[in-house]
């Protein structure tokens, strides 16, 4: 009873969070939509190419794209298109958004994903390690280079990269995707380390700070005066930890997806973030509505992940139900 009762609460808070998800996409899509069409310059005009257009091809251009129409007839068909998974086509190259989005994205996530593995793999049991032994060389030292991590700029970071690992001691490429899986994860080794390094930096200050947090409760002096191990007492302590950690991790993830743009120009990879800045520049609305959309979805899905792993780590959250 107890079971089905608590996987009820479960199905209605998840489905709370994906309602609220939903609005959001829907007024983010709508936001982008209005300041797309309220920025400078004729999306008829770049259809239309580099010769001086007659009047009669920029009103043909503009029935063709619906570009004639009053803006919210433009929104709703263009969302009646998007529920149908069709972003239509790049005014820039005439390719289906969706082909483009299906490619691109898919190299950007596996960037990201990379960069994810890195920053928790390397981070967390750092800020661990550092809470663990605060006021030591190796809490001092560690805790030196995040600040500069935090505040060196990611682009900033990968021309070093770049200089040191590429160019001076040759170990990774310096630019493009490879051939085969192999090496294209091998070139995107460099490109992940120079995301994993300002988020890392970040993801270990919140650990580090976590991990204190708890050290200073209670139930350590107790449980240490009980008798219990350290390895027992560690485990008391990361568990109440999680928390946080779970929480800036999805934020983490989030952020490495939505923020690959100075990375993959720097290192010369077609993927989501350079077709996003280059669709800008040739205000190429179609591709920037689906790319802003696809990045709100996966920030926005990331953080229904981590309420739901919330929910089922910390009784607290369970213990109101639905919030």
């Amino acid at each position: 009873m107890a079971s089905r009762f608590s996987r009820g609460t479960l199905a209605r808070f998840v489905l709370v969070r994906l309602a609220a998800t939903v609005v959001l996409l829907l007024v983010l899509s709508f936001v982008v939509f209005g300041l797309l069409h309220l920025a400078p310059g004729d999306p008829a005009r770049n259809l239309a190419g580099p010769r001086e257009p007659t009047q009669e091809l920029l009103d043909a251009i503009r029935r063709e794209h619906n570009l004639d129409k009053p803006f919210i007839t433009q929104y709703v068909l263009w969302l009646g298109q998007v529920f149908q998974w069709d972003f239509g086509e790049s005014i820039r190259s005439g390719i289906t958004v969706t082909s483009e989005l299906a490619s691109r994205g898919l190299l950007t996530f596996k960037l990201a994903l990379m960069a994810f593995l890195l920053t928790i793999g390397v981070a967390v049991p750092m800020g661990v390690r550092a809470a663990w032994k605060a006021g030591s060389l190796f809490d001092r030292g560690v805790s030196f280079l995040s600040i500069v991590g935090v505040g060196a700029p990611s682009y900033a970071i990968g021309l070093v990269l770049l200089y040191l690992f590429g160019v001076w001691v040759e170990i990774f490429p310096v630019y493009g995707t490879g051939d085969g899986l192999v090496d294209e994860l091998w070139h995107l080794v460099l490109p992940a380390i120079t995301l994993a390094i300002g988020m890392g930096a970040l993801v270990f200050k919140l650990t580090r700070t976590a991990v204190l947090g708890e050290l200073e409760q209670d139930y350590v002096t107790f449980a240490r005066s009980r008798g219990l191990s350290e390895r027992t007492v560690r485990s008391l302590v990361l568990r109440n930890a999680l928390i946080p950690i779970v929480t800036s991790s999805g934020l983490v993830f989030a952020f490495l997806f939505g923020g690959t743009i100075l990375v993959e120009t720097t290192f010369a990879l077609p993927g989501i973030g350079g077709y996003l800045a280059s669709s800008v520049t040739f205000k190429d609305i179609p591709v920037v509505q689906a790319v802003t959309l696809l990045t709100a979805v996966v920030i926005a899905l990331t953080a229904l992940a981590v309420d739901v792993l919330t929910y089922l780590i910390d009784p607290r959250v369970r213990a109101r139900g639905l919030t």
